[in-house]
């Protein structure tokens, strides 16, 4: 469990600071549209319904929207890495408000170790709550950082919504 990261009443509304400082990360897989990475932190769930491959994908190409919304970012880019090489995986500092905050009880089954009790969701501080809304109905919007998680995650609050 990440010490950085206090269970606390996070809300929606919040602005905070997010900060995971850079660790080294190896390229499992390249395709056209991503650059699969071997995740740092935690481990994959034996008991888990779903087969994580203990892998997370950055989107391969610059403009897309998916890149315009993740936290976590690799150095050098996604789009120059290639199979086999090293990166740095982490979040630079970056303002977020808070849309959701979730509670599972028991802690989600996602496939990862730890199971995460809390998930707080987040959009760019400067982004509108209609991407969220309307992400939310095609399957997810936002990003979601996991309080209970190994990931060295740093969340400080900024203001109160």
């Amino acid at each position: 469990m990440s010490e950085s990261i206090p269970e606390r009443d996070y809300r929606v509304g919040d602005i905070l600071r997010v900060t995971c400082p850079p660790t080294t990360a190896q390229v499992a897989q390249v395709s056209k549209f991503y650059a699969f990475v071997d995740w740092p932190w935690g481990g994959i769930d034996p008991d888990s319904q779903y087969r994580w491959n203990g892998q997370v994908a950055f989107p391969a190409e610059p403009g897309s929207y998916e890149w315009s919304y993740l936290l976590f970012r690799t150095d050098p880019e996604p789009w120059h890495l290639a199979l086999g090489d090293s990166c740095l995986v982490g979040i630079p500092e970056t303002l977020v408000r808070v849309v959701e905050v979730i509670h599972h009880d028991p802690p989600a089954d996602v496939g990862r170790l730890p199971r995460p009790h809390t998930w707080v969701i987040v959009l760019l501080a400067d982004q509108p709550d209609e991407i969220y809304e309307r992400d939310e109905e095609e399957g997810g919007g936002g990003s979601v950082i996991e309080l209970d998680s190994f990931t060295p995650i740093r969340l400080d609050i900024v203001s109160r919504g």
